[in-house]
């Protein structure tokens, strides 16, 4: 792990999750979007409305990564949706590749 900090929008509500980042075309000075939990989930992502293509990575809450998967922009339902391997406290969408560099992902989650 790099130990490098992240500059993150924080996705912490229903309402904020729901919304992600559809009809964003840049991240501007954000390294991605945190998603944030009280309790572990498995729902799955999808990229309706979403105009550029994003990685994904799902944390437990000890910040283990769960899984990384790469999604593309979807303009027209259905859209696919894009499932974990298990059970996640957090994810991150990050643009394409971001995670590369990194050799084993890990997440390191301040109180929020």
């Amino acid at each position: 792990m790099s130990g490098e900090a992240w500059e993150v929008a924080l996705a912490d509500t229903a309402e904020l999750r729901a919304r992600g980042l559809m009809g964003v075309t840049d991240l501007g000075d954000l390294d991605g979007m945190l998603f944030s939990w009280d309790e572990d989930v498995a729902t799955g992502f999808w990229m309706k409305d979403t105009l550029i293509p994003l990685d994904i990575a799902f944390f437990t809450v000890a910040g283990e990564l769960v899984d990384l998967l790469r999604m593309e922009p979807c303009q027209s339902d259905p859209c696919e949706v894009y499932h974990p391997a298990g059970p996640y406290r957090y994810a991150i969408e990050t643009e394409v590749g971001r995670w590369d560099a990194l050799d084993r992902p890990g997440l390191l989650v301040p109180d929020l």
